[in-house]
């Protein structure tokens, strides 16, 4: 894959794995396109990224990307490069109660959002030489962190959604790759979770993995393990009860919390 002189959009650029594409991107003398809900982080991301390209977008909303689409292409036809990153993580506990539309919230921004992009870029995309699109999931695609059931589903779905359409585009020059990113040190663990939900889980710090992501992608090579995400897909084969008990420990400890 070629990750210079590129144009590339990134959705969810602002900050995390996005936002460290985009950086390390930008030196490599591509243009980057990056998207994000808040007005005043997208403002930041200008401000310490000079030359970065900013556009306020919802991924969860189907008329967002379609208003989107027409934005982008008009200001820059090159575009040949899109890295489906956006994506939302809660902690859930569906022995609570949820209202119906909340509950369904990382489906809409992680998968679906995904999906329409996808759909919407991709006659685009192949009218370009070089073209490729890249969609995050995660290494809890293949074992889930049952803290965050919802999120860890919808990854699932983009790792299953990634190896339908790389099937489906064989006979066309888009390159379909996926990054499945391990536990990674960004806002997106932080915000919601504290050191409990994570213990005994070493996260890997976002620089050196997206610098393995993008390593990975000039070797093409088609699915980017970094770190321990190579461990979780291995254990989930050989002895998948195993890891995803280790992962369950800090919700036992929680409903023995509640249940006092």
């Amino acid at each position: 894959m070629k990750l210079s002189g590129s144009t590339i959009l990134i959705t969810g650029g602002t900050s995390g794995i996005g936002y460290e594409f985009a950086a390390q991107l930008i030196k490599r003398g591509n243009t980057v396109i990056v998207t994000g809900r808040d007005q005043s982080r997208l403002e930041q991301a200008q401000e310490s990224l000079p030359g970065i390209h900013t556009f306020q977008n919802d991924v969860s909303s189907a008329k967002a990307i379609s208003c989107l689409f027409d934005a982008v292409v008009e200001k820059f036809p090159a575009l040949n490069v899109l890295i489906n990153n956006a994506g939302i993580m809660r902690k859930i506990n569906l022995l609570d109660q949820y209202h119906l539309d909340d509950i369904s919230r990382e489906i809409e921004t992680n998968l679906t959002g995904t999906v329409r992009m996808v759909a919407q870029f991709l006659p685009h995309l192949r009218t370009r030489e070089a073209s490729a699109i890249v969609n995050v999931s995660s290494g809890l695609a293949f074992v889930p962190l049952p803290i965050a059931p919802v999120y860890c589903a919808t990854k699932a779905g983009i790792h299953s959604f990634t190896l339908s359409l790389r099937v489906q585009l064989k006979n066309t020059p888009i390159k379909i790759f996926e990054v499945a990113p391990p536990i990674t040190r960004t806002s997106l663990f932080t915000k919601d979770m504290n050191a409990d939900d994570v213990k005994g889980v070493r996260m890997m710090d976002v620089s050196e993995m997206v610098g393995q992501a993008i390593r990975g992608l000039e070797r093409n090579q088609l699915e980017i393990r970094p770190g321990l995400s190579n461990v979780l897909k291995l254990m989930s084969r050989i002895a998948p009860q195993l890891i995803l008990k280790r992962l369950s420990k800090s919700v036992g400890e929680h409903d023995s919390q509640r249940s006092e």
